[in-house]
């Protein structure tokens, strides 16, 4: 019998139609993907659209913690052993999202190398940048945690080409991701406007010259404590 060549594995395909333990669903803004506290079982692609990540403490205040977009997993605490979710995940903008459960993705992950790889690559990736926001917290001014901030969101460092944050973001979201008030975002913002750091039309437009603020300003001295 002739030898036949198996196809192989499309990672992206996968993630782009149903089948067993894969459901796509479509969330409106405003909509919530998972709460924090909702059982942990699947893990969570973004096809299409925005998606926040946030927590909130006993005493009720809030914290984003992170902006996913398109081809980013969320969710996957569940691989982990996390029972429940840690976070809410909800849709900034209109969103097509790909349900994989626990099941589904375990055993594509133990099947399918190329899958594996992707995977790990966007875990040891969202590792290696919660550390960096956790630096970025401990050490820098909130003027310098606004700019990265801003830098991340338009995808600076990465491949491909830098691109407008889709869509507008509140100055109260970004408040809470740089951990300030919004105040101080507003005087910011206002500041890199005039510098000509971003600009305004529909979206906030990142330019290259904000990295500016992030290279200089060396970092403040950890025993102080932070007051802004």
């Amino acid at each position: 019998m002739p030898y036949t060549h198996e196809p192989e594995f499309d990672a992206e395909a996968f993630l782009a139609k149903t089948g067993k333990g894969r459901t796509v669903l479509n969330f409106e803004k405003g909509q919530t993907v998972f709460a924090q506290g909702d059982q942990a079982d699947a893990v969570f692609y973004i096809q299409q659209g925005q998606v926040k990540i946030s927590v909130i403490s006993e005493q009720g205040k809030e914290a984003v913690v992170a902006l996913l977009k398109a081809r980013e997993f969320l969710g996957e605490g569940c691989l982990t052993g996390q029972t429940h979710r840690q976070a809410t995940a909800e849709a900034m903008s209109d969103c097509e999202i790909m349900r994989l459960e626990k099941a589904a993705i375990v055993q594509v992950i133990h099947d399918e190398p190329e899958f594996a790889e992707k995977f790990i690559a966007h875990v040891l990736d969202r590792s290696i940048r919660t550390e960096a926001d956790l630096v970025d917290q401990l050490f820098n001014s909130s003027e310098k945690r606004l700019a990265r901030t801003l830098l991340l969101l338009a995808n600076f460092g990465k491949e491909g080409r830098p691109e407008p944050i889709v869509p507008k973001i509140s100055q109260e979201t970004l408040a809470e991701m740089v951990g300030t008030t919004r105040s101080r975002i507003s005087y910011f913002m206002n500041k890199f406007r005039k510098l000509g750091y971003v600009s305004y039309n529909g979206s906030i437009e990142v330019h290259s010259s904000l990295l500016n603020v992030v290279l200089s300003d060396p970092p403040r001295d950890a025993g102080k404590s932070k007051t802004q």
